[in-house]
């Protein structure tokens, strides 16, 4: 199992930092987990054949899902169109886009992706990966994923603060993915809907994971100095989640 990095940025994308957007490759299958803004243009450098099994959004915050537009769009108009990818999300998400765009349920919208509501506890079979689901700490309903292949298992926090499913859902995995918001002293107090670096890494040693990855920072932050950060609480081995890389699961 492979991951991709198609961007890493929480709250907005800045200059060659798109948002949260992640390529995973399960086998020969392949599928995309959150669409934030830039990710799809990165999508198109990293696949220019389209290959694409399904689409996971965790949760209607713009960060996550405003590149679904985008999405839409290159596969109903785009040199590889197609109709009917699975899109995986919690209740309410698609609902929410599609007012965005004014339509309703005989648009083309519902045509091009086959959406599909996820909950809690759900487990979803995509090819050869294995999905499962739960919930997290967030201000609307959130999903943290869990991506498995016989032998292999990538978890995705989404957005979360400390609470929440997540730490169930990564314990034992080869590699978390997981939110790292804030950093420095006192980032830990008074933020109980993201982490902090070492937030991340103390969940990441007590879910007993093989490795960390640190995503969503906010834009300002030094990765450098998350990733020492995380380090410190985790114990184990500690990157940021820079868009363009490829990590073997």
């Amino acid at each position: 199992m492979r991951l991709r990095v198609l961007g890493s940025n929480g709250t907005y994308p800045t200059p060659g930092q798109p948002c949260s957007g992640y390529l995973v490759e399960a086998g020969g299958t392949r599928i995309m987990l959150d669409a934030g803004p830039g990710t799809v243009a990165a999508w198109q450098e990293a696949d220019p054949a389209g290959h694409l099994d399904a689409l996971v959004v965790t949760h209607a915050h713009p960060d996550h899902c405003s590149d679904v537009f985008h999405l839409f769009n290159l596969l109903r108009f785009g040199p590889n169109s197609r109709s009917g990818l699975p899109a995986l999300a919690p209740d309410g998400v698609a609902a929410a886009l599609a007012a965005f765009l004014g339509v309703g349920e005989d648009h083309a919208f519902h045509r091009v992706f086959a959406w599909r509501t996820v909950a809690p506890g759900d487990s979803v079979q995509v090819g050869e990966a294995a999905l499962a689901f739960a919930a997290t700490q967030h201000q609307l309903p959130t999903l943290g994923v869990s991506v498995s292949v016989p032998g292999r298992r990538l978890v995705y926090s989404a957005d979360t603060g400390p609470g929440g499913g997540l730490p169930a859902l990564a314990a034992g995995a080869d590699l978390l993915l997981c939110e790292a918001t804030l950093q420095g002293e006192g980032a830990d107090g008074g933020w109980p809907y993201h982490l902090s670096a070492a937030q991340a890494g103390t969940l990441a040693r007590e879910a007993g994971v093989g490795r960390l990855l640190l995503t969503h920072l906010a834009p300002m932050l030094d990765p450098a100095r998350s990733a020492a950060e995380a380090a410190a609480t985790f114990g184990g081995p500690v990157q940021w989640a820079a868009p363009g890389m490829e990590v073997e699961v």
